[in-house]
């Protein structure tokens, strides 16, 4: 037999289970389907959340489940591999099991695909990392390298001079022709070594890193590496289900409105779903969002039906 539920969120990570939160206080019966992926379980911890700097993510995340289970939110392991729309969404899970809503929220996030250079995942989340805002406090003043993966890279190796001024940018395969005037001046100006050649390889120490190796078998003393991954929108439901997407240079995410809604009434996206640089506490708010704006679209709904309008 089918359940039905007002709300399915697809998602459990921070922009799912916020939403769950909104809509199992507003006494909306919500199921959440998690496939237990989130995009920073690499990270020991996460930061810039205000009350929360510091804490795990795994932490986090069992503290969300722990909170939408008393507002009788209903959660399941699992993946969603289909869905449809007709009045309502029918909504297909990879065990067989079929349920029904009247709300769909998306927050099945994105995943990162690293560059292509031995060694570069297995530290990933440790001292090979993405974002200086999540982690450069941790690593200040430490000899650090930026992987060049595009032109865009410049932009990174400079930020990351706020919290560093033993900076180098190996330019892997960008080749030196790709970088402009302004790029090289401020580079110079901000200290930025600029390393032609391509990274081959990194070199560790103790479970540490400890330098980063060209080609050419050059080792340059290093002790964080930064490199920019190739983000992959999770976002196969919402083309199944029609929604419009916009290109970005980070791939494709949803037309969406304020509140979350995409071109498909009835359709939310919250979190990486819904942009790239959505960090946890942006997830969360981007959640709550989608939460509260949904419930006072149910209710409207409801009333209007009663009244005949």
């Amino acid at each position: 037999m089918t359940e039905n539920y007002e709300v399915v969120v697809v998602g459990g990570g921070a922009a799912g289970l916020s939403a769950a939160l909104v809509l199992g206080r507003s006494r909306r019966r919500t199921l959440v389907v998690d496939a237990g992926e989130p995009r920073n379980a690499p990270s020991a911890h996460m930061q810039g959340y205000l009350s929360r700097d510091g804490m795990a993510p795994a932490e986090f995340l069992a503290a969300g489940r722990a909170e939408i289970a008393r507002y009788g939110v209903e959660l399941v392991r699992g993946r969603v591999v289909d869905a449809r729309k007709d009045t309502d969404f029918t909504v297909l899970l990879a065990g067989g099991q079929t349920v029904r809503a009247r709300r769909l929220v998306i927050a099945t996030g994105l995943r990162d695909e690293l560059p292509d250079v031995p060694g570069l995942a297995e530290r990933f989340g440790r001292d090979v990392l993405h974002c200086p805002y999540c982690h450069g406090w941790e690593m200040r003043d430490l000899p650090t390298g930026v992987l060049a993966t595009s032109p865009l890279s410049v932009h990174q190796a400079l930020m990351v001079t706020q919290w560093s001024k033993d900076v180098r940018l190996f330019l892997h395969r960008v080749g030196e022709a790709e970088l402009t005037d302004q790029d090289l001046r401020r580079l110079a100006a901000a200290g930025v070594a600029v390393v032609p050649g391509e990274v081959a390889g990194l070199e560790v120490t103790d479970d540490r890193l400890t330098g980063v190796r060209l080609s050419d078998g050059t080792v340059h003393d290093r002790a964080v590496l930064y490199a920019a991954p190739h983000a992959v929108p999770n976002n196969d439901l919402l083309v199944r289900l029609g929604a419009d997407l916009h290109e970005t240079p980070f791939g494709s995410y949803p037309v969406i409105d304020e509140r979350g809604l995409t071109s498909v009434p009835g359709l939310w996206a919250a979190g990486n779903a819904s942009g790239f640089s959505e960090q946890v506490v942006n997830a969360v708010s981007r959640g709550y969002r989608a939460g509260a704006a949904i419930n006072a679209e149910l209710l409207m709904t409801d009333l209007d039906a009663a009244v005949g309008v």
